[in-house]
């Protein structure tokens, strides 16, 4: 298998602060002030900036295959349907009606040839313009021309679905916006690979909680001492801060015996966990052989929603195989449900007033660079 230079990078950094006896640290410790955790303003800013201008993962392209296929997502507070029109082209809209502002669909996912108005039966198109109004002669005079749903911006990357939740002013260039990460995403062939399970979870938690248990590796070996402390070095992982985009390699015990090999004969990803962060709240977790895509979403000052989808690279062809991908399954939800325990109760006690400040210590180098790209883009400084 080839290596990039990256990847090269990331397993001579790896064995250089095992030899050392130390790991990747920043500076100096970061003191964050639990206001950004309460403040009602805080949230306000962060939903109307980061989840309102930036990609987000919504699906996997298998969702929308084919020409009719069309699927609603309404956890961004903004009701949205994203169809494959019948030119192969995907769209995303609001999912309101222009005449009396109805919901179109209630309906996860379906196919379609047009979407119709349950409220008078406006119908429009998979393209979003306006086919037919029922009894049209009460509307003489209207433009339908000018009554199309209101787009929103929406991409195809790396077998992923990306959408802008809120109408934009500007033309967003996708490409750039992902190009520090695109050399690892590519390598994926993530549009191949098939969709073995997806599951939506309600958490009671602020969505910074669960954004930064996938940020550090501190905690791999006290909160998930029975699962997957044991698969990984302890608090050995190396980040790659591409600012505001992170990729964190977290690497499995074996990497130390490539010290023995060939730099030439090194394969990367048989030995590293990476949590490829996406700002602002996307994460492509690429295990050894297969793949978590989860996106996290505010839903309250105290609540989130935590999307996820687990890809391979083919369906199971036989028994084994269908058993050895559920066993993966049935880790990871133990082990993210260890995270969503340990977030609950921070959320609990955090009015408790017992903490000014969170203290980022000087290896949680992920909390340290998510911290500051959320601060730089609530100020105007990180846009799309």
């Amino acid at each position: 298998m080839t290596i990039s230079a990256e990847e090269r990078h990331l397993i001579q950094e790896t064995l250089r602060i095992a030899e050392q006896g130390t790991t990747h640290m920043v500076p100096e410790v970061m003191y964050n002030p639990t206001t950004k955790y309460t403040d009602p303003n805080q949230y306000e800013a962060e939903v109307n900036t980061l989840f309102r201008n930036f990609p987000i993962i919504i699906g996997h392209v298998s969702d929308l295959a084919e020409a009719g296929d069309f699927m609603t997502h309404d956890h961004f507070g903004v009701p949205i349907v994203v169809t494959r029109a019948h030119d192969g082209v995907l769209r995303a809209f609001l999912n309101v009606c222009r005449h009396r502002g109805a919901k179109l669909t209630k309906e996860p996912c379906g196919k379609a040839r047009t979407l119709s108005c349950p409220y008078h039966a406006w119908t429009y198109g998979l393209d979003g313009k306006l086919r037919g109004i029922p009894q049209q002669f009460g509307f003489d005079g209207v433009d339908k021309s000018k009554l199309g749903l209101v787009e929103l911006p929406v991409f195809e990357r790396f077998g992923l679905i990306w959408v802008v939740p809120s109408v934009q002013d500007h033309d967003i260039d996708i490409d750039a916006w992902l190009k520090p990460m695109a050399e690892q995403l590519t390598s994926l062939d993530m549009g191949n690979q098939h969709v073995f399970k997806k599951w939506t979870l309600e958490k009671k938690m602020s969505w910074r909680f669960l954004l930064e248990a996938f940020q550090e590796s501190y905690h791999f070996c006290y909160a998930h001492r029975d699962t997957a402390c044991a698969g990984y070095l302890d608090n050995q992982s190396v980040q790659l801060n591409f600012d505001p985009h992170v990729r964190h390699a977290v690497p499995l015990p074996k990497v130390l015996d490539l010290r023995e090999q060939d730099p030439e004969t090194w394969d990367y990803r048989s030995n590293f966990m990476t949590q490829n962060y996406i700002f602002p709240a996307n994460f492509v977790q690429v295990m050894t052989d297969h793949i978590y895509v989860h996106t996290i979403i505010p839903t309250g000052i105290d609540t989130c929603v935590f999307q996820c989808m687990m890809l391979i690279s083919e369906a199971p062809q036989t028994e084994k195989a269908e058993r050895y991908f559920q066993k993966n399954y049935d880790l990871i939800r133990v082990v993210f449900e260890e995270d969503f325990e340990i977030g609950e109760s921070i959320q609990a006690g955090l009015n408790a007033g017992a903490n000014a400040n969170f203290v980022f210590g000087t290896y949680e180098c992920g909390l340290h660079f998510g911290q500051k790209a959320i601060d730089a883009a609530l100020a105007g400084k990180i846009k799309v």
